[in-house]
């Protein structure tokens, strides 16, 4: 009993002292687990995923145009922001945008800015404002942290203190693990399941990022009324798994609309 009461003390610390806090949204966040670490993983990953013979990398034509034109805009306004509001030396992006042959309709975006859009979502978003929304999204969930939250959240539940320690020293094979885990490596790549409140901390950056890249807010809602109405034929695609209903999504980003317009660069 008395060696646990020092290990829970170390655990307790380690967690306290293990906190990051989410730009413009300013949520505190549990983590435990090193972005360089995170990044490299993700960046093998990402690698492997679309050299897999598997894969069908869309490299020429309007859509993957359009996807990196899109992809470096918005990149590009999110360094902006960082800089501007001191965050430059938290975050180092190596981005990349591409579009995945597939009649998936998906998309995510690895730690580290590796995004991928699978064409199957191209028939929702139907324009430049609603390939914005889906691309702004899921960089959000880049820039709050949410696969290392995860991934730390996974690691403090197991309450073991060299398990934590090792995460906190930034062991490359626990994350190295974690990260397989979380993404699926080898073979199809799989997403990484969200909370409905980071998907709604998402939405609100997200937001905010299209609006700074010169897409208005106001065009995120015509995106998920196209969604919501597909969804009414069926299961929910891979991309809402998990996710807030539509209904629920929807009213929640009118309310936010307000916010980033305070951002929208015409």
């Amino acid at each position: 009993m008395k060696a646990t009461k020092p290990l829970l003390l170390f655990v307790l610390f380690t967690i306290i002292y293990s906190c990051a806090t989410v730009p413009l949204t300013g949520r505190r966040q549990l983590s435990l687990v090193g972005d360089a670490e995170i990044n490299q993983a993700a960046a093998a990953s990402y690698s492997q995923l679309l050299s897999d013979p598997k894969t069908k990398v869309v490299a020429s034509g309007s859509d993957a145009q359009r996807v990196k034109r899109i992809g470096g805009q918005l990149s590009a306004a999110i360094e902006r922001y960082l800089k501007q509001n001191g965050y430059a030396d938290q975050y180092h992006f190596n981005w990349e945008f591409n579009l995945i042959q597939s009649s998936e309709v998906n998309a995510w975006c690895m730690p580290g800015g590796k995004v991928a859009i699978y064409s199957g979502i191209l028939p929702v978003t139907q324009n430049d404002a609603g390939l914005a929304t889906v691309m702004g999204h899921e960089i959000g969930h880049a820039i709050a942290r949410h696969s290392a939250e995860r991934m730390s959240q996974q690691l403090a539940a197991q309450a073991g203190g060299a398990v934590v320690g090792a995460a906190a020293g930034g062991q490359s094979q626990t994350t190295q693990l974690l990260i397989n885990q979380a993404y699926g490596i080898g073979g199809q790549l799989a997403l990484l399941k969200y909370s409905r409140d980071q998907e709604s901390e998402a939405d609100r950056l997200g937001l905010t990022f299209m609006a700074m890249a010169g897409y208005d807010p106001h065009e995120a809602l015509a995106f998920w009324k196209r969604m919501q109405a597909q969804n009414k034929g069926g299961a929910q695609p891979e991309f809402l798994s998990t996710h807030p209903a539509d209904a629920t999504r929807i009213a929640a980003i009118e309310k936010l609309i307000p916010e980033a317009m305070k951002y929208y660069n015409k």
